[in-house]
């Protein structure tokens, strides 16, 4: 890796990230929902799953969101072909262009935590497990803005995202059997996994999340080939 290129890249990004109200309005929507829910925890705090609906949120609407809308926004200008084209490796890019959003999560997910509780976060199991969590939704979000071609068209794919990521610890609240398929589905997705995790206190979770993870990775690599070269 070339740490110039990556802080031209990373330099470039910044300035436009705080042009775009869009993205500049991403990280508040989490902390806005943590203020409201820290209303309701009381002296015992919120539950586990809640927890996780936080940070769901925090990584769906900032890491995924702000990362496709920054590559389709490239994508809709031609200049991610470019970049590509250019001698900055893949790493290159794609560290320079995740270290903006890596900041603006970071600082989301520590205010929302700080408002509703950083305590369960604070061990090594639960902090492996939120890093894997970040790499998901932050390979996610490139992925999905490589093949984006416009800046409009990534809300078709963010609303998914969202639902099945961000929000799955919500299933709990649809009053499904616990021998229902969608709960059986639903527990093998990252978030859901991490809160088993907490439940039990087993590393076979983390093992699961890291598996989704290298597949997100996977799908990234396959994008970013296939971006480049495309005619």
């Amino acid at each position: 890796m070339n740490t110039q290129r990556i802080g031209a890249i990373f330099e470039k990004d910044l300035k436009d990230f705080m042009k775009n109200m869009m993205l500049l309005t991403m990280p508040i929507i989490p902390i806005i929902l943590a203020l409201i829910y820290s209303r309701l925890g009381g002296d015992e705090g919120l539950p586990i799953s809640m927890l996780y609906l936080i940070v769901g949120v925090t990584f769906s609407s900032v890491t995924s969101s702000c990362m496709m809308t920054m590559m389709a926004e490239e994508n809709e200008k031609k200049t991610l072909r470019g970049l590509m084209l250019s001698p900055a490796s893949f790493m290159d890019i794609i560290v320079g262009k995740s270290l903006v959003v890596g900041l603006m999560t970071f600082i989301a997910l520590a205010i929302s935590l700080l408002l509703v509780g950083m305590k369960p976060f604070l061990n090594v199991q639960a902090i492996i497990g939120l890093i894997l969590l970040f790499l998901f939704f932050l390979f996610l979000g490139i992925g999905i803005g490589l093949f984006t071609k416009s800046v409009a068209s990534t809300s078709a794919y963010l609303m998914p995202v969202m639902f099945l990521f961000g929000f799955t610890p919500m299933i709990d609240f649809l009053g499904l059997g616990e021998d229902s398929i969608a709960i059986t589905v639903a527990e093998l997705f990252p978030l859901m996994q991490l809160i088993i995790m907490h439940e039990t206190n087993s590393w076979v979770p983390i093992g699961i999340v890291a598996i989704w993870t290298i597949a997100a990775a996977a799908f990234t690599y396959i994008c970013f080939k296939k971006e480049r070269t495309d005619d």
